[in-house]
This record gives C-alpha cells, structure tokens and sequence, in this order.
C-alpha cells in the first residue's frame, strides 16, 4: 500500500474517539462523533463534487478540479472504512481478488 495512504488511515484511526479523538479539536473525530449518517452525507457531496468537476472539466480542460475532488472523496471514503474497522490495505487486497476477472463475472458471482 502506498506510505501516503497508510500514514493517512493511521491518523484517521488515531482520530476515532474510542482512541481519544477530540471533536473539538479534529474534523474527522467530528465526523466519528456524528455517526454513519454525517460520513455517509459527506461522501454524497464529495462524489456530486466530483461529478460536477468532470463535466465542468470537460468544458473548461481545467482537470485539476477532479483531481481536487477525487481526493476528498477518497478521504472520505477512507474515513467510511475506518468507521467500519476497515482499511485502504482491505480495498487493495479486493481489487486483487477480483484482478483478471470480467466486471460482469465479478458482480454475478457476488453474494448480494
């Protein structure tokens, strides 16, 4: 796993209050604070962000902007699997798993 992505899950981790966060103090022990229902609207809004900032890029060639926003939307997500116990490393091991597969066999096979 990229160092970048494992030093920011080890923050996120350290900001959840049963780690002492302070929601005071932190943004992300704010989200924890506020429960499933906070990250979930946060993660709604960053990926309508990244939407609107492709379509904007395609008109203004300005891709910064989905750059911007793809990364708070994968913060977000990151905080969304550390509130589940999860982490980027369990992301990575799963798109492995699913390497050389067809998409359409990989969803048929699913569980869900």
């Amino acid at each position: 796993m990229s160092e970048t992505l494992k030093r920011l899950a080890e923050v996120i981790e350290s900001r959840k209050l049963a780690n002492g966060g302070n929601p005071e103090k932190s943004y992300v022990a704010k989200l924890f604070s506020k429960g499933d229902d906070a990250i979930l609207k946060k993660i709604g809004e960053e990926a309508t962000e990244t939407v609107m900032a492709a379509k904007d890029a395609r008109v203004s060639g300005d891709k910064y902007k989905v750059l911007y926003e793809c990364a708070d939307l994968w913060f977000h997500s990151m905080v969304l699997l550390a509130q589940f116990d999860l982490s980027p490393q369990d992301v990575l091991n799963e798109l492995a798993r699913r390497e050389g597969l067809s998409g359409l066999e990989e969803k048929a096979a699913r569980k869900d």
